[in-house]
């Protein structure tokens, strides 16, 4: 399948004119969306705390925030959100994230889709 990537926005939830575009890359194996400080910064995100995280590499400490995500286009949801100083990382769409806007991944075309929603 290889990789999934998503045109975005990541805004401030206070104020959504408060926004950077984004190339975001979909990784269903991220329980959370992963930000770089840069554009934390820009857009005046506040920091909520700090939460470890276990990487490939090993456990870090990252920061999080309350981010509006907005996700092709269509509607956005606020989340939280991880913050790495790496600006050099792509900025990571968790699976949180994707459940909270209706959508999953479809492996065969490589594109996300409407997910079924459930209430049980």
């Amino acid at each position: 399948m290889g990789y999934v990537r998503v045109l975005g926005a990541v805004a401030n939830p206070l104020n959504h004119d408060l926004k950077l575009k984004v190339d975001f890359l979909v990784d269903t194996g991220a329980i959370y969306t992963v930000i770089s400080k840069t554009v934390a910064d820009k857009i005046g995100l506040k920091e909520l705390g700090k939460r470890k995280f276990k990487t490939g590499s090993g456990v870090v400490e990252l920061r999080v925030a309350e981010a509006y995500l907005i996700v092709e286009g269509g509607g956005g949801v606020t989340s939280l959100v991880a913050v790495s100083s790496d600006d050099e990382m792509s900025i990571l769409l968790g699976v949180t994230t994707l459940e909270l806007l209706g959508l999953q991944v479809d492996p065969v075309v490589g594109k996300l889709k409407p997910l079924e929603l459930l209430i049980l």
